[in-house]
């Protein structure tokens, strides 16, 4: 039986609208003098850090805590601004699945396992009211890797329902092939949805455990029970 199931954010439980690219790409002109400085940089399936650290690299900027620090201060101030300027909305199937979720007779632990800084993560689901209904997480500044991040996620669920996790107790949703590996890094199991910017068929490429086009497209009986 699943006892955790952790979610990616963007393209999975929501899409924005674009605020965390347009707020990346503001903070790189007006804070280090680089328009377009997010032109050359895949954002999907990465960590807010590591993206930072691309950014960094390619412009010759020293990737210093202290130019880390100017840049997500910056950067949440201008995803603030993004996310209410822009129009955004919760994935199909979101609220749906987490309702069923907690209606089992045991619900597993609902949990975010995101590239998102966790100041990142608070501001783009408190926008769509969905920050509440998980109970814990693993964020982009917990590490830079994602794998990493999973296994961080893993430890942090098993300390909070007192029992070490088994892999196949543990299922992975998200939106692109790097949710899927770092799944496997685990053990768990990974549901991916094509509400992002990969296809059913390039997500099943992967091996998954489950692929679907929306999370309407899959029970939480089929993937908890």
């Amino acid at each position: 039986m699943v006892r955790v199931v952790l979610f990616d954010i963007d393209g999975t439980l929501i899409q924005s609208g674009g605020a965390g690219e347009k707020a990346f790409a503001r903070v790189c002109e007006s804070e280090f003098g680089v328009p377009n400085g997010t032109a050359r940089i895949h954002f999907a399936g990465r960590t807010d850090p590591s993206i930072v650290r691309e950014f960094f690299l390619q412009h010759c900027i020293e990737a210093t805590s202290e130019n880390f620090g100017r840049f997500f201060h910056q950067y949440l101030l201008h995803l603030d601004q993004f996310l209410r300027q822009l129009e955004g909305s919760v994935l199909p199937g979101v609220h749906e699945m987490i309702r069923e979720l907690n209606a089992l007779t045991q619900p597993p632990l609902a949990g975010l396992l995101t590239g998102n800084i966790r100041p990142g993560a608070q501001l783009k689901l408190g926008r769509y009211q969905l920050w509440p209904s998980f109970r814990m997480g693993a964020f982009g500044d917990d590490h830079e890797d994602r794998n990493q991040i999973a296994a961080i996620a893993r430890e942090r669920a098993s300390r909070l329902l007192g029992q070490t996790l088994e892999g196949e107790q543990i299922l992975v949703i998200g939106d692109t092939p790097r949710d899927i590996e770092c799944a496997r890094a685990i053990g768990a199991r990974s549901l991916a949805v094509a509400t992002g910017r990969y296809t059913v068929e390039q997500l099943q490429d992967e091996s998954p455990t489950w692929a679907v086009a929306t999370l309407a497209d899959i029970t939480v009986k089929q993937i908890c029970c």
